[in-house]
């Protein structure tokens, strides 16, 4: 069928993963008449690496990790008005977060100011220390090259190294500053606090992640007659000159007809095996610990918390539960590290910062082993683009890009890889 026929024709798009970037594009293309989306999943399970489930350790519904998301971040706060989430979000009026010393005991707040006239005013709070070195600190962060790393852009090593520039490499890059390339951070900079304090506040989702970005999504596209086939991993492709041909889950195959296409929105490890192409190698681990607490205790805590000079890397309050994160893992706690001694130098450290001796009620530590890809220049090289033929695009928010790898990132790169396939 010639393609000026097709295009008017209903056409049947697969998509391959129903993580945050799979369900992106799967909303995205059923938004588009003449479309049938076809979603496959590998797992029991939708969300990828963005979940949550109920604890029977805490017997609270907890998230797999924590992520910290910023009003700038406008494809998270788009997709959840798509789905209808939006006021789930809980938006901090002020781009502000509190910061605690464990070593030295000493609290501040990174505040940002609104507007010139806030600046003006005083608006502007930075950890002590950090005024002289943090302006010349940014702009050689934005001018770093892509081969860069985040030690290289910024050679100083004084309060604002300590107290903003290695905290913001582990929790945005998942890796420590002299291994993660700098181009990345700096993007994430561009977009949030640069652009003003209402796009640095900092937005959590009580309700947890399951419930905010992906359970709502599964129902609007149950909404339009799309199902998700669960436990179908994808275990070989087909291709014909420059084109895929077919699908092949186990032992069924699925032919691509003359205006059919597929997304992958599948890890580096399966899309480099499926494609026999470059992929990036796995990055370090997270750490998540997660501690059921008397109410009194967590009322001590601000819903975010920032922590330095310790293992605890962010400290996340909802309800009675406290999070902690462990960012860059085998960097910070080692490779194999003991699961008991470590969970109780966290709590300790949690301890010290709500002010309590009691132990908690109950406790839980997740390591996410590479969560994320290898965040050194060589490994950004290293990945692929959104279009490798003209019937297949991929997404992820591993993908080359400018972003790191965030909840941001793999919504965009979902609403990119269905735009892709109409280009």
């Amino acid at each position: 069928m010639p393609r000026h026929e097709w295009r008017h024709a209903v056409r049947r798009v697969h998509v391959v993963g129903a993580g945050l970037a799979g369900l992106a594009a799967a909303l995205h293309l059923s938004e588009h008449p003449g479309t049938q989306v076809v979603l496959h999943e590998a797992t029991a399970r939708a969300g990828g690496r963005c979940w949550s489930f109920h604890d029977s350790a805490l017997d609270r519904m907890i998230d797999n990790g924590n992520h910290l998301v910023l009003a700038g971040n406008a494809e998270v706060l788009d997709h959840c008005r798509r789905i209808g989430t939006a006021d789930l979000l809980d938006i901090a009026p002020r781009a502000e977060l509190p910061f605690l010393d464990l070593e030295t005991g000493a609290r501040w707040s990174l505040r940002l100011p609104a507007s010139l006239g806030e600046l003006l005013r005083g608006g502007l709070r930075l950890p002590p220390g950090t005024a002289l070195s943090l302006g010349p600190d940014a702009a050689r962060l934005l001018r770093a090259g892509p081969d860069a790393t985040v030690a290289q852009a910024i050679p100083g090593r004084g309060p604002a190294w300590t107290r903003i520039w290695e905290p913001l490499s582990l929790a945005v890059l998942n890796a420590p500053p002299d291994h993660a390339a700098a181009a990345p951070l700096a993007e994430v900079l561009r977009r949030t606090v640069l652009r003003g304090g209402a796009a640095g506040r900092p937005v959590t989702m009580p309700r947890g992640l399951g419930p905010t970005l992906v359970d709502p999504a599964l129902a609007r596209l149950a909404e339009r007659g799309i199902q998700p086939n669960y436990r179908r991993p994808l275990t070989g492709l087909a291709m014909k000159g420059d084109r895929l041909h077919a699908l092949r889950f186990g032992t069924e195959e699925i032919t691509l007809g003359p205006g059919d296409a597929a997304i992958l929105a599948l890890p580096p490890d399966a899309l480099g095996r499926l494609l026999d192409g470059p992929a990036p190698g796995p990055g370090q681990s997270i750490l998540n610990a997660h501690f059921r607490v008397p109410p009194e205790t967590a009322e001590r805590l601000p819903s975010i918390l920032g922590l330095i000079s310790s293992l605890s890397h962010w400290l996340f309050r909802r309800d009675d539960v406290l999070s902690v994160t462990v960012s860059a893992a085998e960097s910070c706690a080692g490779p194999r590290p003991d699961r008991d001694a470590t969970l109780d130098r966290i709590w300790r450290e949690v301890a010290r910062a709500a002010g309590t001796d009691a132990p908690p009620l109950a406790a839980r530590l997740i390591r996410a082993r590479a969560a994320t890809a290898d965040a050194s220049p060589a490994g950004r090289r290293a990945r692929p683009s959104t279009r490798p033929m003209a019937n297949l695009a991929l997404a992820g928010d591993w993908l080359a890009g400018p972003l790191p790898e965030t909840i941001e990132a793999a919504l965009i790169s979902g609403r990119a890889a269905a735009d892709a396939l109409d280009g």
